[in-house]
């Protein structure tokens, strides 16, 4: 994978998105509860918000604006509004540190 380097795996907070912006591609990326590394998309498909400012609960991401909640896993909306997955990047922890390629979104599942 020729993912880019955004952070060290001990940087990011258990249950909590943060925002990264990779080749013009704005990501949340989570680690979950059970310690799992995800990467979707940033954009909440029904209001263009960021999902990275919304919560974090077992394998899903919900919109804070409207309620929306995104597997981490598929990126598929698991409730309305929203009816549009966002996509899911690979990632990659190589030696402590998170990568993630903008370029290949895995294909929703």
């Amino acid at each position: 994978m020729a993912g880019q380097r955004v952070a060290a795996l001990a940087e990011l907070v258990e249950n909590q998105a943060t925002r990264v912006v990779l080749d013009g591609v704005p990501i949340a990326v989570v680690k979950d509860s059970a310690g799992d590394v995800h990467a979707i998309g940033d954009t909440c498909t029904h209001g263009e918000i960021s999902l990275a400012e919304g919560f974090v609960e077992d394998e899903t991401l919900e919109c804070w604006a409207h309620g929306s909640q995104f597997s981490l896993v598929t990126g598929k909306p698991l409730n309305l509004p929203a009816y549009e997955p966002v996509p899911v990047f690979p990632v990659e922890i190589i030696d402590g540190d998170v990568y993630i390629d903008p370029s290949v979104p895995k294909v929703n599942q």
